[in-house]
């Protein structure tokens, strides 16, 4: 089929297993017969051709590498071999592909100014090659679909649809002449348009892993994970003891302004702070979260009338803790409303972790969310106090569990 440009598609590595896989296990069952045939011992002639026969057909067939595995909103997507090589949208499941020893396999990214790598650097032998991804950092059109060739593309084609005006006919495009997508938008739960199932982290990482063939990888991260959570949260405070949170985006250029998220929407990217208990300030004053279609923004005088005990601020996910609080905290002391707020005369405003978290990068946020919230029980932000074993996360990674 020619692309859009008119020109002709060239077959793929995937064509390849597709079909000439098949002509050559015709051509191994043909062989083998007449192999059967000729060394068969000299028995009666009538079971000495049975015999041959079925051994033939039992040891010459080849084994099928083809499986599928179903997920929404694709359905079932068969798959002819492993996918090698993988694209997708955002941090997230590109952290699911890392955590399942998938990370020399990526091609580009949908956009990699959210996909936070540096996390990796406190893991021994786990990395990713981020000249790739810088070299295609906003894999988004069906020519860079094209120009890359990756065998699985881990985007919610849904997404595409409903964010950069795809149409359907062109996922299926892609779709059939590269390579199927495969992928769930799991982050918030706020769109209009995901009118079909979501995922949380864990069930999304277990598709992902059955896709690529790592089941073992994912039940060795899920064991880790769930002691992990366990472990923390048996040392929580009683929920009454518990801050209350809001969660917003950073200021824009142009005002002092904000971006609200709820808590209570259960997206993977408030997943630290449902695993911590804590409670949303906003429930109940009629705010809604951030969503496709709304982007509604608060004042610092909508933000005292609120007065949470503490503030989480996205958007700042390359800063460290000491930049933060230079820039972002001491922005709100020097403003005349935002200096009344009681998380800021208590200097509880913090960092909100990361839109798009995969295994890997939930297990940091966990503990740096812990920290924040909970610093009697498990150290300040800054400390070294470490809550989950970084090598058992790096040996799953490398494949030694």
């Amino acid at each position: 089929m020619a692309d859009n440009n008119g020109s002709q598609k060239v077959p793929t590595r995937r064509d390849v297993l597709k079909y000439g896989g098949a002509v050559g296990g015709s051509g191994l069952l043909a062989g083998c017969a007449g192999v059967f045939g000729a060394d068969t011992e000299s028995t009666p002639t009538e079971t000495s051709t049975e015999e041959s026969t079925d051994t033939s057909e039992e040891t010459s067939t080849p084994e099928s590498t083809s499986y599928s595995v179903t997920m929404e909103p694709m359905g079932e997507v068969q798959f002819e071999s492993v996918p090698e090589t993988w694209a997708p949208y955002s941090g997230d499941y590109a952290d699911m592909a890392v955590a399942l020893g998938q990370a020399d396999g990526i091609t580009g990214i949908g956009g990699a100014d959210r996909y936070y790598t540096y996390l990796y650097d406190e893991l021994n032998g786990v990395s990713i090659d981020r000249e790739v991804i810088e070299s295609n950092p906003e894999v988004r059109t069906k020519e860079q679909f094209y120009e890359l060739d990756s065998d699985v593309h881990l985007y919610d084609p849904q997404m595409l649809v409903n964010w950069f005006d795809w149409d359907q006919s062109d996922v299926e495009e892609i779709s059939e002449n590269v390579g199927p997508f495969f992928a769930n938008l799991i982050f918030r739960r706020e769109d209009g348009w995901h009118d079909y199932r979501y995922y949380t982290l864990y069930e999304a990482f277990e598709k992902v892993a059955e896709m690529f063939q790592e089941q073992e990888r994912y039940r060795a991260f899920a064991e880790l994970h769930e002691e992990f959570i366990s472990d923390i949260q048996k040392q929580l405070p009683p929920a009454g003891e518990r801050p209350r949170v809001m969660l917003l985006y950073k200021q824009t250029q142009e005002a002092d302004t904000f971006s609200p998220y709820r808590l209570n929407d259960m997206g993977t990217s408030k997943k630290q702070w449902h695993d911590l208990g804590v409670s949303d300030a906003i429930t109940g004053t009629g705010i809604e979260g951030i969503s496709t279609t709304d982007r509604g923004e608060l004042d610092y005088e909508t933000l005292l009338e609120i007065d949470p005990e503490a503030l989480l601020i996205r958007g700042y996910g390359r800063m460290s803790v000491s930049e933060f609080r230079d820039t972002v905290l001491q922005k709100f002391r020097d403003h005349p409303i935002g200096s009344e707020l009681t998380a800021v005369q208590n200097g509880r405003v913090y960092r909100g972790g990361f839109l798009y978290q995969g295994p890997i990068h939930n297990l940091f946020l966990t503990e740096r969310a812990a920290k924040q919230m909970y610093p009697d029980v498990f150290g300040d932000v800054t400390s070294d106090n470490e809550l989950f074993d970084r090598q058992r996360v790096a040996d799953i990674v490398n494949g030694e569990f």
